[in-house]
């Protein structure tokens, strides 16, 4: 398997299809670079080269027990950035990946990129705190981290389930093999990491990072997102972001890259293409 090992020691899984202009593909916790599946098979074929690692501690890479931090998130990205001499990419971050990818432009600067997307993104900030009062109480991820350690596989059935998916709305239809793909990649990864991930993209504060990054970003949110609510997030980010634009998505989910891949990556590919 392609990986590339960081500078303590953790291998990172990650596919690299395709030739042309680079995008880089950053994964929503606890899943792994086959959740992109729909966008990477739909770009390659649109003559960009597309490129997915899976998160230390998720899908295949190293099930290490430390570094489950935005800081070491951004640096091991940077790894596989360096790794294969990316120029003039593209990044694309769904949830915990959008912090990803905000992260990893400010922390280790833009000569080597062009654009970004975050979908369904944490940032700035999850948690409520004084600053944040629209954030969601602490006492929410507390309870998510309390279910994952009494028991992740019927956790991360409910989560596909229910929520992530929007699966739980009148009206949905909810699809076996989406939440069944859910769980598998959920469960190839450890729970430790999933654990300290929820840590991870709740408290993390991306504010600053946000108003460091110049170029162009696209910010695209479902207004029914249950897992990052809409009003604390995307219009937030965007005002933060010295070139940001705003793609409100009426009824989508969270998940709204498996969901609705054709709508997202109709309006990717127009935002990479302008």
């Amino acid at each position: 398997m392609p990986t590339v090992t960081t500078k303590d020691g953790v291998d990172i899984f990650y596919k690299d299809w395709g030739s042309g202009q680079p995008i880089v593909f950053s994964h929503g916790w606890p899943l792994s670079a086959d959740d992109w599946d729909a966008q990477m098979m739909f770009f390659v074929n649109q003559g960009f080269r597309v490129i997915a690692h899976d998160r230390r501690g998720h899908g295949r890479s190293t099930q290490v027990g430390d570094g489950h931090d935005m800081d070491h998130y951004a640096d091991d990205l940077a790894a596989v950035t360096a790794k294969l001499d990316l120029k003039n990419a593209i990044h694309v971050g769904h949830s915990t990946g959008g912090g990803e990818v905000v992260h990893y432009i400010a922390r280790h600067g833009e000569s080597r990129v062009a654009k970004a997307a975050i979908l369904s993104a944490v940032p700035p900030l999850m948690v409520k705190t004084e600053a944040n009062p629209g954030g969601l109480p602490q006492d929410v991820f507390d309870g998510f981290q309390a279910q994952l350690a009494a028991g992740r596989s019927d956790f991360y059935i409910a989560v596909a389930s229910g929520p992530f998916y929007g699966y739980n709305r009148s009206g949905a239809k909810p699809s076996d093999a989406v939440i069944w793909n859910w769980w598998r990649q959920g469960m190839m990864g450890g729970a430790k990491a999933h654990y300290d991930g929820i840590v991870a993209f709740s408290q993390t504060d991306f504010t600053e990072d946000l108003k460091k990054i110049t170029v162009p970003v696209l910010v695209m949110h479902g207004d029914d997102d249950q897992i990052v609510p809409y009003a604390d997030s995307a219009p937030l980010s965007v005002k933060l972001l010295k070139n940001g634009t705003l793609k409100t998505y009426k009824g989508f989910p969270h998940g709204m890259p498996t969901t609705h891949a054709d709508t997202i990556n109709a309006d990717l590919l127009a935002f990479f293409q302008s």
